[in-house]
């Protein structure tokens, strides 16, 4: 069992570690070490969102396995990061590919399926990063709260659609197998649950 101040050490590695994929990502753009930087940033971007989706439901299942209870208090940071790195994903797409033409944006998102799903999971990560607030969380209530913050059950599937159809036009199956089966278990675990209790 870690105290307040270890969690507080913690907490605040895991926000500096946690800036260094965009960091490196700038550093090897800045020097020119990159043969396409744009696809370099948006991959990257992309990736980061899932892997901390992935972090963030893996939580709950880690907590009640472990019996570690001190990480619920890290829980929101990761979710915060999982929008953080959606964002970025979002502006690199809104930036490089459509330079800010929101109209070519929307014609683009209706056009193509994969951002169609993907642009559907941004949104809808949009009011949990409003809401992340105790302030928020007393608005709302504790209730109305939770059920808000069940729709990461319907980003999680949405995101790993996305990242199938993007690679589906290349015929690499192999990452979007591997998150769908990470994203698959954290969501059947909570399934197992319900079901139980």
């Amino acid at each position: 069992m870690l105290s307040p101040k270890q969690v507080s050490w913690l907490k605040g590695a895991i926000f500096v570690l946690a800036l260094v994929p965009l960091l490196r990502m700038a550093y090897l753009t800045v020097t020119g070490q990159l043969v396409d930087p744009l696809e370099f940033i948006t991959r990257g971007t992309g990736d980061w969102t899932l892997y901390f989706l992935c972090i963030t439901l893996a939580v709950t299942p880690l907590r009640r396995l472990s019996g570690w209870n001190w990480l619920v208090k890290l829980r929101r940071m990761l979710g915060l990061y999982t929008f953080f790195y959606g964002l970025l994903h979002f502006t690199t797409f809104l930036w490089f590919d459509h330079f800010f033409d929101v109209q070519e944006m929307w014609k683009d998102v209706l056009k193509r399926p994969f951002i169609t799903v993907g642009f559907i999971a941004f949104v809808l990560l949009i009011p949990l990063a409003l809401t992340s607030t105790n302030g928020m969380i007393k608005r709302l209530g504790g209730k109305r709260w939770q059920w808000l913050h069940r729709l990461i059950y319907v980003i999680a599937p949405l995101a790993i659609l996305h990242f199938w159809w993007m690679k589906a036009g290349k015929h690499n199956f192999t990452q979007p197998i591997l998150f769908g089966s990470i994203v698959g278990i954290l969501l059947l675990t909570r399934v197992w649950w319900a079901i139980r209790k």
